[in-house]
């Protein structure tokens, strides 16, 4: 699927969501049913079944940094496994500890990290995580990072529910003053044991979902950052090393990559990245877009952020596409196993 196309399907499923439509799925019926062996097959080999097993990051990170510094900046992670970091064993492995340590020292503050992230959630669960979220008015979050998709795909939700549910917790999360970066659906044709037909047609409806993801963020005020296929490369190199026991979900070192992509988007929504680097830079062909062709142009290469740049123009919104630079994270257990009150 050219740009183009992925940004024409990605306004009308995006549109759908917004106004109520339905039945725009992300893949034909006939095709699913001939692949529904191959499905099966791939989940056996993916490890599928596993014991579900995330550790408890929850905690404060930057802690012994000086009195002065400020009250502890609260990060709430929101979404699937891959929010909650399942597949790995320490705390200090999972992409919240990542973020939280590598948040704390940029903006050289104590950080409070909390997740309601929940091991195969879909979009639709996220009306419940949020409900938690902002169930206490007085400690909402300062940002909130989105992981989900994944599941969407392979349990074939429509893609206009999937959106709708999603551009609604953005909404509901930014109304009551939180900043937002979500991680778009990530590529699941790059997982090793998914064979051909199935890994084209999963690739295809990842990605396609991902641009489709985007166009409801940045209008409802939040931004994204495209996971694609950002651990492919890493896969194919060493897949040993980048997925985790279970062959599906990363290892410490795929997840040290997203969070690598993930940190300044994070950062730069609280006004933390440096001044000189939120101004476009054309020679990496950064710039300001319509929103349906920066969501395609993101998809179809990872580590991508578009936020909202201006209010729609006869093309419809604009958006500011970033090519940002990645700020190595490092694992960092939290300083008090206290949760957040």
């Amino acid at each position: 699927m050219t740009s183009m196309s992925r940004a024409r399907v990605a306004r009308r499923i995006a549109a759908g969501a917004a106004y109520g439509g339905g039945g725009i799925g992300l893949a034909g019926a006939a095709t699913v049913g001939l692949l529904l062996a191959e499905v099966q097959l791939a989940r056996r080999r993916v490890g599928i079944g596993t014991p579900v097993r995330v550790p408890n990051a929850e905690g404060l990170y930057g802690g012994a940094l000086p009195a002065s510094a400020g009250p502890p900046l609260r990060l709430v992670m929101l979404g699937d496994s891959t929010a909650a970091g399942q597949g790995v064993h320490r705390a200090g492995q999972t992409p919240g500890a990542l973020l939280a340590s590598g948040l704390a020292a940029v903006a050289e503050r104590p950080v409070e990290l909390r997740s309601v992230a929940v091991p195969g959630a879909r979009s639709d669960d996220l009306d419940r995580q949020v409900g938690v979220v902002l169930a206490d008015p007085v400690r909402v979050p300062d940002v909130c990072v989105i992981m989900i998709g994944a599941n969407d795909v392979t349990h074939r939700m429509p893609a206009t529910r999937s959106v709708r549910h999603l551009a609604g917790a953005v909404r509901r999360l930014r109304t009551a003053g939180a900043e937002v970066v979500v991680g778009t659906c990530p590529d699941l044709g790059t997982i090793e044991p998914v064979r051909q037909p199935l890994r084209w047609l999963a690739r295809r409806t990842s990605r396609q979902l991902a641009a489709a993801q985007t166009i409801g963020v940045v209008e409802q005020g939040g931004r994204t950052v495209s996971l694609g296929d950002l651990l492919g490369p890493e896969f194919a190199r060493n897949p040993r090393e980048m997925f985790g026991p279970d062959n599906y979900h990363p290892s410490a070192d795929g997840y040290a990559t997203a969070a690598m992509a993930v940190l300044p988007s994070v950062c730069a929504a609280l006004g933390l990245w440096p001044a000189d680097e939120e101004r476009p830079d054309t020679s990496r062909r950064e710039g300001f877009l319509p929103v349906a062709r920066a969501a395609a142009e993101a998809a179809d290469e990872a580590g991508t952020e578009v936020a909202a740049a201006m209010p729609a123009g006869p093309r419809g919104p604009w958006a500011l596409l970033k090519r940002r630079r990645r700020r190595r994270v490092s694992e960092t257990e939290p300083q008090t196993s206290a949760q957040p009150s």
